[in-house]
């Protein structure tokens, strides 16, 4: 067989893997959707989980003290979801009449200023881009995604337990499996996989909370409605880099719209939730994770489309952690850490003797 052949028949075989992949993870989503968010969770309770075997907790009860964690954190937080979404539901439609008031209310102006106007509303209200219902129908896809995975609470659960007791035990097996030297070897590679992730998963989540939480407070003091499901919103949204910060500040912004007669305390608001925004994206994750979030512009877009294709608006806020964890997992190995730095952006630390290199 020659060279071209060959890479012919690997071409085609890496397509139909491809697409195989991609036909799994649409049929099985119902599985697999609830088995990564079970891995991130699982991450995120590892070190207490650890910390409590630490202190001679036998593993079986460590396990349920983890459990009981996460059913009261779950809980907390559905109540605060469903109680904020169904409120938030129930007001949508007196929102669409003070939105079309003061769509309307815009035009009359721009028409009282000589402008015609005419064909431009016309060819808006044909195509529906600045419908009350498409700006809305992010959020409400979004709370409806977060409803359908408490739907698959106890499925999680299930693979939480099965995950926390594979972690726990890894490291033995592979001593046991292979002989001193390399199984030493693939234990600090495994234990240094698990760090970065870990301190990457519970970093974010922190940072996301804090986040929301500050912008729910900023909310609450202006008065604007929904202060809870625009923090949740914010917590949520932020998985999301540029994308989500965008429609988790211009929600709000819509909303303080219609609670205010004037328009100077809505661009105030704006203004600070843009402020808040670039202050933890540009300053506070670069500082904590460094180059754990430093991924292609060009990955970020395609991994977006890509899963949120495949999973809709669940699978666009697990996309970058999904191919943060990869990046990570691939840049432990030498044989996958090629394709691990054309998936960074800044190349800087791996040139560090030619920084002050313009190229």
């Amino acid at each position: 067989m020659t060279d071209s052949n060959r890479k012919f028949f690997v071409f085609v075989g890496a397509a139909v893997l491809m697409t195989l992949a991609v036909f799994v993870l649409i049929e099985l989503q119902s599985i697999l959707l609830p088995f990564f968010i079970a891995i991130i969770i699982a991450f995120l309770f590892l070190p207490l989980f650890e910390w409590l075997k630490s202190k001679s907790f036998p593993s079986w009860l460590a396990l349920t003290v983890v459990m009981i964690v996460i059913i009261i954190l779950s809980n907390i937080t559905s109540l605060f979801v469903f109680t904020s979404v169904n409120a938030f539901q129930t007001a949508l439609p007196e929102y669409q009449i003070k939105f079309d008031n003061l769509y309307n209310s815009f035009f009359a102006q721009l028409e009282s200023m000589g402008i015609d106007v005419i064909s431009l509303k016309s060819s808006i209200d044909s195509s529906g881009t600045f419908s009350f219902g498409n700006l809305t129908s992010i959020a409400t896809s979004l709370f409806s995604s977060l409803a359908g995975i408490f739907g698959d609470f106890v499925l999680i659960l299930i693979y939480v337990v099965f995950l926390l007791s594979e972690f726990s035990s890894l490291n033995r097996r592979i001593l046991v499996a292979f002989s001193a030297e390399r199984a030493r070897k693939i234990v600090d590679t495994v234990n240094d996989v698990f760090i970065d992730v870990r301190k990457y998963l519970i970093g974010k989540t922190i940072i996301n909370l804090i986040e929301g939480t500050i912008v729910g407070i900023i909310l609450w003091a202006f008065g604007v409605d929904f202060f809870v499901v625009w923090g949740i919103l914010v917590f949520l949204m932020n998985y999301i880099p540029n994308i989500g910060s965008f429609i988790a500040t211009v929600l709000p912004f819509i909303t303080a719209l219609f609670n205010y007669d004037n328009i100077i305390v809505p661009i105030i608001i704006l203004v600070i939730l843009i402020l808040v925004a670039n202050v933890f994206g540009n300053f506070v994750e670069p500082k904590v994770f460094g180059d754990s979030l430093d991924l292609s512009p060009i990955l970020i877009l395609v991994s977006l489309i890509f899963w949120g294709y495949v999973w809709g608006i669940m699978g666009m806020i697990l996309s970058i952690p999904i191919m943060s964890m990869i990046k990570i997992i691939m840049m432990k190995f030498d044989a996958t850490r090629p394709a691990a730095i054309l998936m960074s952006y800044n190349l800087t630390k791996f040139y560090p003797k030619k920084s002050d290199d313009k190229n």
